[in-house]
């Protein structure tokens, strides 16, 4: 039997329109969603679609369909009409049975076979070389690791691709600072080295805001922005970056050192967020990439050269605009850089999908990538996709990396877990534990929270970063669903101590809070294709609380262990067995852990 009782009656509801109006749709186009509490039912069939097929009144409608799924004996015991949504109610015996069957084989619930045979790529992370990573790279790398976990549980192959930047007038702007005034100052116990060439980027900033100042009084008309531009170390840097476009040897050590320093401290922040990468592209390599295209664009028309002889591409058919592609001094542009990635990356993986996990400052630059690669007629061009989410702002503003003014990702990390350590010592339920147990649950616990907290969110809404409720152990946080599962462990644990079984339950009868969780239980194979076809991890955040809250008015309303019918007994610790596995499963697609006892 299908595990998932809303593909159930769009099933069955196609095949009462196919067998008694003649009428050919597919089940997933029908719409059916949980009946609203005012009514009585499990699930509704939403009926005003199919008012255009004239096929009767909405009642007399609902009614047919009603009749004919009843009679199906596919445990839908009654139904009701109001209005154009017909509401079906399922019996006892089918939540039972489905839970066995759940119980039983329970990948029928934690995974879905939609992408067996295909490979997506999940780009993500994509951090500079110049600064250590922080808040802003937190949400980026927990939503492109939750959706490449998604995607692996939906039967995709997953490749988890990392595109460095580590080349540019950025990165120069630290090594130039440290030619300046860090010579000997090298990476050691107390400082990382992806922090220590961060401080030199700011270092820069702050002597270009000296040097630009020292302009405008000589010169009291010049712009702060000429001044910027004329300043002494404005000039150095480009001086650099020519001499790195030119491999000098000094230049390019200098940049092969820093760049060294900075990967050894990612390696160290990615190591505690959990995740890790299949492949790595470097913008140092990648960079010249595009210029072939350009050709073949020329060729077949899709690009058209100026007189100055500066490269372009119209797309205002598409309701862009003209993009430029290759300047007049032949130099090329970003775009032209993604476009060849965007070859590479298919030649070397051939992926049916590719997702770029990037803020939605870059919107309009993914538009105009896409639309290229499909008039450029690209076989993978229509998998495409910009996984665009919004800024993590501070209430002072924006974070500015150059200014020192972000919440830096390592100082974040180490401040939920000091806060689960924190809140866990003060509840005193850590007896018995050791040393090196502690430490890795107040980890679990506190970058469970930060994780949490950061996924709770769609991805394309903007997020305020509010510091106190990060940390915080309570409310709608990771934290509770960690709680709710540990608490689930402790009751089999001491079931199994009193010799208890989740022996067979056919023939119970459930509460409505029973019934509640496993319905609960059901949905999640529908939220879990929900958060793979919206990229949302989201849904499945919000699933688990409700599915830990639905367990814990049930928990609070039948203590289990003082069931003394078997069959209820059963259901109840099989009830249990299956949410823990559940939280556990779900949880695992956010990257995060649940302990056994806190």
């Amino acid at each position: 039997m299908t595990l998932d009782p809303q593909a159930l009656l769009q099933h069955h509801a196609a095949a009462a329109l196919a067998h008694l109006y003649g009428q050919s749709l597919a089940p997933e186009s029908l719409t059916v969603q949980t009946t609203a509490a005012e009514f009585e039912g499990d699930l509704t069939l939403v009926l005003f679609p199919l008012l255009k097929l004239k096929l009767g009144s909405p009642e007399a409608l609902g009614q047919a369909i009603g009749d004919y799924l009843v009679a199906q004996g596919i445990g839908i015991a009654r139904h009701s009409t109001v209005k154009g949504f017909l509401n079906v109610s399922f019996a006892d015996s089918y939540w039972a049975q489905a839970l066995a069957h759940a119980a039983h084989d329970p990948q029928q619930l934690w995974y879905l076979p939609l992408g067996a045979g295909q490979r997506v790529m999940v780009e993500f992370s994509s951090p500079n070389t110049n600064k250590p990573l922080h808040l802003g790279h937190l949400r980026n790398n927990f939503l492109g690791d939750a959706i490449s976990r998604l995607y692996q549980a939906a039967g995709y192959a997953v490749v988890k691709a990392n595109l460095v930047n580590d080349r540019g007038v950025h990165i120069c702007k630290s090594m130039w600072a440290w030619q300046q005034y860090g010579q000997g100052d090298v990476p050691g116990p107390e400082r990382k080295g992806d922090h220590l060439v961060g401080d030199y980027y700011v270092r820069f900033e702050q002597t270009l805001k000296a040097q630009a100042a020292e302009l405008m009084a000589a010169d009291p008309a010049l712009s702060l922005e000429e001044a910027r531009k004329r300043a002494p170390a404005t000039l150095a840097v480009q001086e650099m970056l020519r001499q790195w476009e030119a491999a000098d040897p000094e230049v390019r050590a200098l940049w092969q050192r820093m760049n060294g320093w900075v990967y050894q401290g990612f390696e160290a922040t990615y190591r505690r967020m959990g995740i890790a990468f299949d492949q790595y592209y470097y913008e140092s390599d990648t960079y010249l990439l595009g210029k072939d295209i350009l050709d073949e664009g020329l060729a077949t028309g899709v690009f058209y050269r100026r007189p100055d002889g500066s490269v372009w591409v119209d797309l205002t058919a598409e309701g862009l605009d003209e993009k430029l592609l290759l300047r007049a001094d032949g130099t090329s542009v970003y775009m032209t850089q993604d476009l060849g990635t965007a070859d590479l990356k298919y030649r070397d993986h051939a992926m049916h999908r590719s997702v770029y996990v990037v803020g939605n400052e870059q919107d309009y630059h993914f538009k105009v990538l896409f639309s290229i690669l499909k008039k450029l007629g690209r076989p993978y061009a229509q998998g495409l996709y910009h996984l665009s989410y919004g800024m993590v702002e501070l209430p002072s503003g924006k974070m500015k990396s150059r200014e020192g003014t972000v919440v830096d990702a390592d100082d974040l990390m180490a401040e939920v877990v000091q806060s689960a350590q924190a809140e866990t010592t003060e509840k005193g339920k850590v007896s018995g534990l050791s040393p090196d147990q502690l430490e890795t649950l107040y980890e679990t616990l506190g970058l469970g929270a930060l994780k949490f907290y950061l996924l709770k969110v769609q991805p394309h809404k903007k997020m305020l970063y509010d510091p106190a409720e990060s940390v915080s152990l309570q409310g709608d946080t990771g934290p509770f669903v960690q709680y709710t599962h540990a608490r689930i462990r402790s009751l089999l644990y001491k079931a199994a101590e009193m010799g208890l079984s989740a022996g067979a339950f056919e023939g119970a009868s459930l509460s409505p809070e029973e019934r509640a969780v496993v319905q609960r239980l059901l949905r999640y194979p529908h939220t879990l294709r929900e958060a793979v076809q919206t990229y949302d991890p989201s849904a499945v955040v919000n699933y688990l609380l409700d599915l830990a809250k639905d367990y814990n008015r049930f928990y609070y309303a039948h203590p289990v262990l003082r069931e003394d019918a078997p069959a209820t007994l059963g259901l109840r610790l099989t009830l249990s067995r299956l949410t823990a596995d559940t939280l556990r499963e779900g949880m695992g697609l956010l990257g995060i852990g649940v302990p056994d006892r806190m």
